[in-house]
């Protein structure tokens, strides 16, 4: 017999994924993980066939790292799968499909907690940072889970809803989506009773319709299972609010500094975040720039429809700490502002204009890489690009990635004032700006997460935040 602990069980998995308990026994599982490194003891491991890798290669390895139970395709197990757990005590879940199955058991597991106030969160940027605030608050009245890191797509959503437990009272959860069709499984899956949709950018237009209408089409989408009782949240001047707010059935709302009720301004402390005034109570939110500013407005206006009250706002904000990656701030003898978990034109020129803003003892130095799933957008995104960039207060402009190649032509068409340099190799962009970054510069590192320019953040910063020669 399985202890409920308010974990699920492998046999109720099995019936609720539309699969078969074929191995093993009947056991508790405490979450679920789709990458065999995190795999251990009370986890199932979800074998997911990718484009690179085939998760089930490593579903005997994920059990024998303590697995209680692992979920694989019928193809598989009556091929390799059978032969590969020989010997093997784990529970093993067959079905025709795992990603389809693991979606399946989400939604039915979800379902045994209506009670929980489910938030969603979408939008072309700033999705994780408004989640986390936006967690924080509602947390700081009743027991909130929140999907970790940025899990929201159709893999990672569904896994991290089996984090719900009955002791909960809240949830919010992040939704991202890479390609047509993903917010309507997202929105199945999940239900939210709230959706919060910062803003309709550029973020992957290559893969999601060419333009922003299209965009905006697909992320409306959240909404799309609502049936009158729930609320939808857009940013008062996002050029597709109207379009965002039309036809929702349920309650419909804005945020921003003139819709967010009991707004009473901020103070900008530049690379120290802000003191944002409300209600009559003042809140540190250690989250830099414009931009998270308004995430936070975002946050305190879904928060305040559904009962989080100035203490819980004033408490949450002051909780969150800046996510690496996402305009964390690093000092030591010069300052790196790590913005590279991401990119679009939006978020580039948030970033520039924020680097532009703020006091600096030294030089401004910006490395801007390559934006990535632009489709054909990306020349003229990267045109822009190198025009905001050559227009800006930087001493030293250095792009990297092949689409960047586009910006850094424009740069120089530009007449960019700056020093400009252009690297299509990492090696060769790591030593030559380790070389040029002097005591007191001010270095922001920003591109497409595939580029992996947290390795030139890190380098920068070293050790304790100095530079490591």
């Amino acid at each position: 017999m399985v202890e409920d602990h308010g974990a699920c069980g492998a046999a109720w998995f099995a019936n609720a994924a539309g699969g078969e308990l074929t191995n093993g026994n009947d056991c508790a599982i405490e979450r679920v993980e789709t990458d065999s490194r995190n795999a251990g003891p009370g986890s199932l491991f979800v074998a997911l066939a990718g484009e690179r890798t085939d998760g089930h290669d490593y579903a005997r390895k994920a059990a024998d790292s303590g697995s209680r139970a692992v979920l694989v395709s019928a193809s598989w197990w009556s091929g390799a799968g059978r032969s590969a757990f020989a010997g093997s005590t784990a529970a093993v879940i067959v079905v025709p499909d795992t990603l389809a199955a693991l979606q399946r058991a989400a939604t039915a597991w979800r379902s045994r907690f209506p009670s929980i106030l489910r938030f969603g969160v979408t939008g072309s940027a700033g999705k994780t940072s408004t989640k986390e605030l936006l967690a924080a608050i509602v947390g700081a009245s009743r027991p909130t889970v929140r999907n970790p890191g940025n899990l929201n797509s159709d893999i990672g959503l569904p896994a991290s809803i089996f984090l719900m437990r009955p002791t909960y009272e809240a949830a919010v959860f992040e939704m991202g989506i890479n390609r047509p069709g993903e917010m309507d499984v997202l929105a199945m899956v999940y239900e939210p009773d709230c959706a919060l949709v910062t803003n309709i950018g550029t973020a992957h237009i290559g893969v999601l319709g060419g333009t922003r209408e299209a965009i905006a089409a697909e992320k409306k989408r959240i909404a799309s299972r609502f049936d009158g009782r729930q609320t939808l949240v857009a940013w008062e001047d996002d050029d597709y609010r109207d379009a965002l707010l039309a036809g929702i059935l349920g309650r419909c709302e804005t945020y921003g500094p003139r819709s967010t009720d009991g707004f009473e301004g901020a103070r900008d402390l530049g690379l120290d975040g802000w003191v944002l005034r409300y209600r009559g109570l003042e809140a540190r939110l250690r989250l830099p720039g414009p931009h998270n500013l308004l995430n936070a407005l975002g946050a305190i206006r879904a928060a305040a429809l559904f009962g989080s009250g100035p203490a819980h706002v004033v408490a949450g904000l002051e909780s969150v700490e800046p996510l690496v990656g996402r305009t964390s701030i690093r000092r030591g003898e010069y300052t790196v502002v790590d913005d590279c978990y991401n990119a679009n034109a939006e978020s580039m020129a948030a970033a520039i204009e924020f680097c532009d803003s703020v006091e600096v003892a030294g030089r401004r130095v910006y490395v801007l890489g390559s934006m990535l799933e632009l489709g054909d957008e990306s020349a003229a995104s990267h045109a822009r690009m190198g025009e905001a960039a050559a227009a800006s207060r930087a001493d030293v402009l250095v792009f990297y990635g092949d689409e960047a190649k586009v910006a850094y032509d424009a740069a120089l068409a530009s007449g960019s004032k700056s020093n400009v340099r252009f690297f299509d190799a990492y090696d060769s962009l790591e030593a030559e700006v380790a070389a040029t970054v002097r005591p007191g510069d001010l270095v922001l590192v920003k591109a497409s997460h595939s580029l992996a320019l947290e390795r030139l953040a890190e380098r920068l910063a070293g050790t304790g935040g100095y530079h490591v020669p």
